[in-house]
């Protein structure tokens, strides 16, 4: 036996048919409240383009560089020790 589910979708082509023939996204229960056809299309195929996908932001190697840092203060503070 089936249990029928009702789930709203979208349907949008794909920009290039090589390699998908399209893209189908399902609607989050009540995300149509207060937003036009427009509105969820344009957002649909920004989805697909990619754009304004969340910026990874790129990390430094910082431990490199404070293991440098320590092993040049300790370095330095061996020498004026050992001077001393």
């Amino acid at each position: 036996m089936v249990k029928g589910i009702s789930r709203q979708v979208i349907v949008v082509p794909s920009p290039d048919p090589q390699l998908f023939e399209q893209a189908i996204f399902i609607l989050k229960d009540g995300a149509r409240d207060g937003v036009s056809d427009d509105a969820i299309l344009r957002e649909a195929r920004r989805a697909i383009r990619g754009g304004d996908a969340p910026m990874i932001r790129k990390r430094r190697p910082t431990g490199p560089i404070w293991a440098c840092g320590g092993a040049l203060a300790t370095g330095l503070l061996w020498l004026i020790s050992t001077v001393l």
